[in-house]
């Protein structure tokens, strides 16, 4: 499974990099995460607001910090 993270650096993307890592943790998967902050990569993903959420290429959330709880449920 791989995780991306769309974002430029801003507070909420860092916020939802460290919950993403929590989620992870929690569920003991071997999960890849990266953090992507090119803006062509981004919008390559049709996402106009971030941070963004892309789990194995499928665009989950954007433009908010979703909960721990939440990402575990992609994580099932």
């Amino acid at each position: 499974m791989k995780i991306e993270i769309l974002g430029t650096g801003c507070a909420k993307c860092n916020e939802l990099e460290m919950k993403v890592k929590q989620a992870v943790a929690q569920s003991g998967k071997f999960v890849q995460i990266e953090k992507v902050s090119d803006i062509q990569k981004i919008m390559g993903y049709g996402v106009m607001s971030t941070p963004g959420l892309v789990i194995d290429g499928v665009v989950k959330s954007t433009g908010r910090v979703l909960s721990v709880e939440e990402i575990a449920a992609f994580l099932v």
